[in-house]
């Protein structure tokens, strides 16, 4: 039996010692840099609002760029993953760009604003048109295919999974927009960090439990059939 993977690093399958020279599934936290990748995305926001009040808003860039620079180079020579660091770098670049055009340091923090209601409109839809997100994505990484959408309780489990981020991309997005929309620059900044890796891993988590729920009940449903399955062979 081929070795699933859940979130949190568990192991199922009957065989899963049988397959020692496979490589092993990253995590779903692992996929987006772990912890160390999410603590270096907020180096960049911490590094720009003090650098703003101090050196104004050229040093603040300057210094924003340099320190995702830095952050790309040291992944670099420990030789760890640099796909979190690279897509941070550009990031923060065109957080960087947007700020320089609007002059203000709270363009800084504009793009994020866009995205997360990119994405929380995106999760919404896969929600309605009853093809949820996260349920997409986790089956495609794992080579299962699309048989979950046929099993109810599975593709409630995973509706709830993607509801869960499209409320914490919709939460961010509300009150980092009014905080913009208000100039609390300062504000702006700790909400983001503060609205950033916790609800990350809160949410992540509550992804490994609803996943969990919709593998049980997956496995719940073949049992029977392997059952009938077998009794016909007897027959």
């Amino acid at each position: 039996m081929t070795e699933s993977r859940i979130g949190d690093g568990a192991a199922i399958g009957d065989d899963a010692d049988d397959s020692d020279d496979e490589a092993p599934t990253r995590t779903l936290l692992e996929q987006m840099g772990g912890v160390s990748g999410l603590v270096y995305s907020s180096l960049p926001i911490l590094v720009f609002v003090p650098a703003n009040a101090w050196f104004g808003l050229r040093g603040a860039i300057i210094a924003a760029l340099a320190t995702a620079t830095a952050i790309l180079v040291y992944r670099l020579v420990r030789r760890e993953d640099l796909s979190p660091a690279l897509s941070g770098f550009i990031g923060v670049a065109i957080c960087a760009f947007i700020a320089h055009r609007t002059g203000d340091a709270k363009g800084y923090f504009l793009f994020g604003i866009w995205t997360m209601l990119v994405y929380s409109a995106v999760l919404v839809v896969s929600i309605i048109v009853r093809w949820p997100l996260i349920g997409v994505v986790w089956n495609l990484v794992n080579g299962a295919g699309t048989q979950w959408r046929a099993h109810r309780p599975t593709l409630i489990a995973y509706d709830l999974a993607t509801a869960v981020w499209a409320a914490v991309f919709i939460a961010r997005y509300l009150v980092q927009s009014h905080l913009y929309d208000t100039g609390h620059t300062g504000l702006l900044a700790a909400t983001r960090i503060g609205m950033g890796w916790p609800l990350t891993i809160a949410a992540v988590f509550a992804t490994i439990l609803l996943v969990r729920r919709a593998e049980k009940s997956e496995e719940t449903l073949e049992e029977p059939a392997a059952e009938d399955s077998q009794e016909h062979v007897v027959e």
